[in-house]
Formats: C-alpha cells, structure tokens, sequence
C-alpha cells in the first residue's frame, strides 16, 4: 500500500491555491528559493496558536538564507468555522507572519501532501525533492518546554552541506479537519510516519 505521507526524495506536488494578499500561488512562484518549507497549519488548532512565534522566528532566521516559508490552510471550515479564508486573512493582517498563507478549500493538496496534522512541515530542496517532514519542535503546544528543534536543525544541516540526521519525525498538533467528517477523524492508511 502506498504510504499516506509524502516519502522522502518524492517531488513537491504542484498547487494553485489563492493567498491571503490575494494573490494565486503555485510552486513556480518559489523557484527561486533555495529551500521551499510547505507547512499545514490553521487558525484555532492550539499547538499551532502557541508554536507560530516560535515558527515565526525560525523562519525569518531562514529568511536570511534564501529559504521560504510557505503555510496552507486545508481544514473545512464546516467543521471549524475559525479555519475560514476570512479568519486567516485576519490572522495575518493581526500577526504579520513571514510566510505566505494559502487556502486549500477542497483539500486535494493536503491529500497530495498526505498532511497529517496542524502543524506538518515538508521541507524542499532547491530541486523539490523532499528531504524533511515532521514537527518543528517537541513541544508545539508549550514552547517554554522545547527542547527538540527539528525542522531548524534539518534546515541548517542541508544548508551546510551535511546529511540531515533525523529526515522524519512524526507531526505533533490536531489533525487535519475533513470535510464532512468527524473532527477527530483521520484517513485510515494515515497512520504516524
């Protein structure tokens, strides 16, 4: 059976998907980019309420070294109304995040992905290949308690030439909100990575 999630080495799947500045992105829209981080996040989701700060500055680090950052919001808004294009142009027009922030209204990018959770990082190299996936920290929901910085160490390790030592972790956060499902449910073959 083909794995849920993305495996490592596989391309980036393409997108179209409209931003909260109202502009249409797809992935020719990063090429010049050295890394390309594609995460999936949300509005109401508590580990990625109390982790985006943290996020934020991992990516304004990044920023620095020619690497993107690149949030999609692939929750119905059925299921939680707070996951709405309206609540997350807000949130950016509130927080200003260094990243662009895209809809994924009928979540065929998510399934392309194989997004697991909020927040589920794919990291990208100049080629596309991914060459990370996983958490950004070991403690999204409570960043006093971090210990484990994941996603900062895969970016550094490849930016410096060197293998990246741990290229998956398992996603901590709520999962990915399905239309016309329950809110707790996920696709049967997503299972951890």
């Amino acid at each position: 059976m083909k794995p849920f999630t993305l495996e490592i080495g596989s391309d980036a799947p393409d997108f179209s998907l409209l931003a909260t500045d109202g502009k249409t992105y797809s992935l020719k829209d990063f090429e010049s980019s050295e890394l390309l981080v594609i995460f999936f996040t949300c509005n109401h989701c508590p580990y990625v309420l109390n982790s985006d700060k943290e996020t934020a500055k991992v990516a304004e680090h990044f920023k620095l070294k020619n690497v993107q950052f690149v949030g999609i919001n692939s929750n119905s808004d059925k299921t939680k109304p707070l996951d709405s294009f309206d609540h997350m142009a807000e949130r950016m027009g509130q927080n200003n995040f260094p990243w662009v922030y895209l809809r994924d209204e009928s979540q065929a990018i998510a399934l392309k992905y194989g997004a697991l959770r909020t927040p589920h990082f794919y990291v990208f190299d100049k080629n596309r290949k991914l060459i990370y996936t996983g958490r950004a920290f070991d403690y999204p929901r409570d960043p006093e308690r971090i210990t484990t910085r994941d996603l900062e160490k895969a970016l550094a390790e490849h930016l410096n030439g060197e293998p990246i030592k741990n290229q998956i972790t398992n996603p901590i956060g709520c999962n990915i909100k399905w239309e016309g499902k329950d809110a707790h449910w996920m696709p049967p073959e997503a299972c951890d990575l």
